[in-house]
């Protein structure tokens, strides 16, 4: 008992710390990875090293917890390969010269309703990836472009609350049987949209003014050879790979393989071994991929994951079940912490924790459960994977994202929550 003790003391110690070192890593001059990954090996250690009896568990924990990790790393790769090989085509190219407002504000709203419904077909991870990457070609200044990042983060988590395959933790609770299709759609799109909303109105009245550029920049340059036809693929390739899921029932991260491994082998045929097109070729693709916020992420996941196996998440989910004896403030609180800690753990110790016979199919808990855990990680720049991406791609500090998105985030978030109870008030919802 008393090794046990240790164990979780040295991981929550070591867990604070590396967290501590990756909000200031501006200040301190270390790099996120390096924390994330010291941070995750060490939680890991101590678990190992302190529960000597347990070693074959500790084990399988930490190769069931690979497996998890593993997947959304492949997952991550397979869609930023797949969003690089589009735009070293200038396939993006095609979307730009679409938008012909040049207005801050107009684009503001037209970035947050495309990721908002893009999300909810896809996932939050994959619709922030595309479209920070179209932003990058329409926008010419860093600080506009990460204020409409961090306005993206928002969009795709709250559009990916509202559909079982948008958000993981929606997806959980709909594997499992506690929310239906249909349900979950009805209810969470008007709480979800006005999440969006807030936060759009929030983002806008700080913006006036043009971008100047825009519509020059967009027209600048030609696509490449076979750039129209590598754009409308891969972008039926991220489509795909829901299909491909709900069709297999394999996990995402094989359809976005198999999406992949299919625009690759376009390319080839396309290009040959024309030496003037190795740039357009999968090879040098996954050159430019941003290695280090790949392991990030894995460091990231990998340490969530030692919390959950030394059973410090279901300890925090029974502790949060025994204090505020409160259902609607349980959701609401998990959401919050799942800014800091990952929501899948959370919702799956909460899962545990309440039935299907005491909360019935698409109750409000469930159902509340579900907007918060997907919408919550918005708060903090590393609550969500959606946040990670933007992170990896534009370069954001934890602090800046607390500032200057963090706040907005958390209003919205609150908004959000406060249409859900009116709707739950007037009788729309399952008790």
């Amino acid at each position: 008992m008393l090794y046990d003790q240790l164990a979780n003391l040295l991981i929550v110690i070591t867990f604070a710390v590396g967290y501590v070192a990756i909000i200031f890593e501006a200040n301190i001059k270390i790099n996120k990875t390096a924390s994330a990954l010291l941070m995750a090996v060490l939680t890991w250690m101590f678990l190992f090293l302190i529960e000597t009896g347990e070693t074959a568990d500790n084990i399988q924990h930490l190769a069931e917890s690979l497996g998890d990790v593993t997947q959304i790393i492949f997952f991550l790769l397979g869609a930023m390969a797949l969003v690089e090989l589009i735009d070293s085509h200038k396939g993006f190219k095609i979307v730009t010269d679409l938008i012909r407002t040049s207005s801050k504000k107009k684009l503001l709203w037209l970035i947050g309703l495309i990721t908002f419904f893009l999300s909810a077909i896809l996932d939050n991870l994959t619709s922030t990836i595309v479209i920070v990457s179209l932003l990058r070609k329409l926008v010419q200044d860093r600080e506009d472009r990460m204020l409409l990042g961090g306005m993206v983060v928002i969009a795709a988590n709250a559009g990916g609350a509202w559909t079982p395959i948008g958000d993981v933790t929606t997806t959980m609770l709909w594997i499992k049987g506690n929310i239906t299709t249909l349900a979950v759609m009805k209810l969470l799109f008007i709480p979800s949209m006005i999440s969006l909303i807030v936060a759009l109105w929030i983002f806008g009245m700080g913006l006036k003014g043009h971008y100047p550029k825009i519509v020059q920049r967009a027209r600048e340059d030609e696509t490449e050879p076979g750039g129209r036809l590598i754009f409308f693929l891969g972008l039926g390739a991220l489509i795909f790979v829901p299909i491909f899921k709900a069709l297999t029932g394999m996990p995402p991260f094989m359809g976005m393989l198999i999406s992949l491994g299919a625009l690759w082998f376009t390319t080839d045929f396309i290009h040959g071994e024309a030496e003037t097109r190795k740039h357009l070729r999968v090879p040098h693709i996954l050159s430019r991929i941003d290695t280090s916020g790949i392991l990030f992420f894995l460091g990231i996941l990998l340490c969530i994951n030692a919390l959950s196996a030394a059973g410090l998440l279901h300890q925090l989910a029974d502790f949060l079940d025994h204090t505020i004896k409160n259902l609607t403030a349980i959701p609401i609180i998990i959401g919050l912490i799942s800014a800091i800690i990952d929501n899948v753990p959370l919702v799956a110790a909460g899962m545990g924790m309440y039935d299907i016979q005491t909360y019935p199919v698409d109750s409000s808990f469930w159902q509340l459960l579900a907007f918060c855990a997907g919408t919550g990680g918005s708060v903090l720049i590393i609550g969500s994977a959606a946040g990670v991406a933007l992170m990896s791609l534009e370069k954001i500090s934890f602090l800046w994202y607390l500032r200057k998105v963090g706040w907005i985030a958390f209003i919205s978030y609150i908004a959000g929550i406060g249409v859900y109870l009116l709707q739950e008030a007037v009788g729309l919802v399952a008790g």
